[in-house]
């Protein structure tokens, strides 16, 4: 059970304050063996995630650590999982019998995997998401799959880099008439999609550079100076190909955004 769960029973009366206690106190510490410590009380706190970082683990230990997250708090981000091993986590955390959905992005290795009676909530927010090349969308989609499980829809648009900024226009437009909190822009070689965004929008705007490109800029080095560099306003910059990062924090914004316009109209 779930904290929101155990709120709600507390609420109509189907569970008495010792009963709760009892809860919580389960609840609040959640060991994964000797190798993880969940923060099972995250989403409640911060309205994030629980995002396993696999690309150091052992397959076996990230479908441990993603199936216990589940369980408590009934969804899970699992990023950069190893490709030798991208099947055999799928397969381990949503193999035929079981009850967890797993959502996969283009390009990606990154998944939501969540328990099917549980799908992540709507939060009625929205972001943009804009990937200035085809080997930028891994990245962008990081954005995309985090900011779906905290609740906000995503507004996608890739292969619009500054090489035909034309089309970047009509896109933004639309981005902007669905009323977006925030857009994370993702671009490698030299990164000058994002600041071209920001002068063109009223919205925050965060930057991911990318790890691609040749020579100096190929490890995005170059992309992450120039987004730093920016003399465009309104511009924050996150580390290179930190999907997760911009996602989360566009998400977070929106969501704020939202709840705010909510409780106005109440």
């Amino acid at each position: 059970m779930d904290l929101q769960a155990i709120l709600e029973e507390f609420a109509k009366g189907n569970m008495g304050i010792d009963r709760v206690r009892k809860e919580l106190a389960i609840h609040s510490i959640e060991h994964v063996g000797e190798m993880a410590q969940l923060d099972v009380g995250r989403d409640l706190r911060r309205g994030l995630p629980e995002v396993v970082y696999a690309e150091g683990k052992k397959y076996r230990d990230t479908i441990a650590i993603a199936l216990s997250a589940i369980r408590a708090r009934g969804q899970v981000v699992v990023s950069r999982i190893k490709e030798q091993d991208y099947e055999k986590v799928l397969k381990g955390i949503g193999g035929r019998k079981s009850n967890i959905c797993i959502e996969s992005g283009k390009n990606s290795t990154t998944i939501l995997a969540f328990d099917r009676t549980t799908p992540p909530k709507t939060t009625g927010a929205k972001i943009g998401i804009v990937a200035a090349g085809t080997s930028d969308i891994g990245v962008a989609e990081e954005a995309r799959l985090v900011a779906r499980s905290m609740g906000c829809e995503s507004v996608t648009t890739y292969d619009v880099g500054i090489a035909g900024i034309h089309r970047l226009f009509p896109r933004l437009k639309e981005m902007l008439q669905q009323d977006v909190g925030a857009i994370v822009v993702v671009a490698g070689m030299e990164g000058a999609l994002a600041s071209a965004v920001a002068a063109l929008v009223d919205v925050p705007v965060i930057g991911v550079p990318t790890s691609v490109g040749y020579g100096f800029g190929s490890d995005g080095i170059a992309a992450l100076a120039s987004m730093l560099q920016s003399c465009t306003l309104g511009l924050a910059v996150v580390n290179i190909d930190n999907g997760i990062g911009a996602g989360a924090f566009a998400a977070s914004i929106a969501n704020k955004l939202a709840l705010k316009t909510s409780v106005k109209l109440a």
